[in-house]
């Protein structure tokens, strides 16, 4: 059976560890409304991708 022969020191682990750091996600500025959106995605505020409108906006799709 594979048993380490030595014992990691904690500093040696923790060295191995710290690229495992979480990454804040990208964002953005909606050039049509200014709300924070996700690169090469749609604003969820406005339905705008590339310049023009891609999925009704949430407010006007209830009226």
């Amino acid at each position: 059976m594979a048993v380490p022969k030595k014992k990691i020191s904690k500093s040696r682990r923790n060295m191995r560890r710290a690229h495992h750091a979480l990454e804040a996600p990208n964002s953005g500025e909606c050039p049509n409304c200014g709300e924070l959106k996700r690169p090469h995605h749609v604003c969820r505020a406005c339905g705008y991708y590339d310049g023009r409108e891609v999925v009704p906006a949430p407010d006007s799709a209830s009226a």
